[in-house]
């Protein structure tokens, strides 16, 4: 069974900083991309960050101006999200999906999805 497990949220405040990490469980990394979407209230899904297979390559979201920064630990079967300078319209549930391809895109078909974790940024 897959499982995968977001964990990290909380609510901080604009210009604070906050990791989120995806755990994964009945897949490997070895031969499954992984993606970071996020959801905020009334507004569509859309990709944050994205890394393939391996962690040879990764895709950022062009709005997140740097700020953002995703990482693999293929021992531990988990992924990253370093967020920083986080602004107010950063809030949003954030899911970590995950599909096998060697190859990542924000705009793939992604197979397996976790619950999500809430990301409040205060002003």
């Amino acid at each position: 069974q897959v499982q995968l497990v977001e964990s990290g949220g909380g609510l901080v405040q604009s210009g604070d900083s906050l990791t989120l990490s995806c755990a994964a469980s009945g897949i490997t990394l070895d031969d499954h991309a992984i993606g970071w979407f996020r959801q905020a209230p009334g507004k569509e899904r859309e990709g944050v960050s994205c890394i393939s297979s391996r962690g040879g390559s990764t895709s950022y979201a062009d709005s997140l101006k740097g700020r953002f920064t995703i990482s693999s630990d293929i021992a531990k079967n988990t992924v990253t999200l370093e967020m920083n300078s986080l602004e107010p319209e950063d809030t949003a549930v954030y899911y970590c999906a995950a599909d096998r391809t060697a190859f990542c895109g924000l705009g793939y078909y992604y197979e397996y999805w976790g619950q999500g974790t809430q990301v409040t940024v205060s002003s």
